[in-house]
């Protein structure tokens, strides 16, 4: 923890950031905007992919009595 906050005083001291607050401000909208991200991915790991193509070819086979003939 106070490694961390070395670091940060210094980001601070070279002026990248304004002050520690600021920076950690900024940390966090970085964190948020990297889950926002990655939550499809986590939601698409947690599917069965055998259940989601069983259900996908039900609705194929569902939809194709209403498609019209050519």
């Amino acid at each position: 923890e106070t490694e961390l906050l070395g670091e940060l005083d210094a980001l601070v001291e070279s002026g990248r950031f304004p002050s520690r607050s600021f920076a950690i401000e900024v940390a966090v909208a970085a964190e948020l905007r990297r889950m926002r991200r990655t939550r499809l991915a986590e939601a698409c790991r947690a599917l069965d992919v055998n259940e989601e193509r069983a259900l996908a070819d039900a609705g194929l086979v569902a939809d194709a009595a209403d498609w019209p003939e050519y």
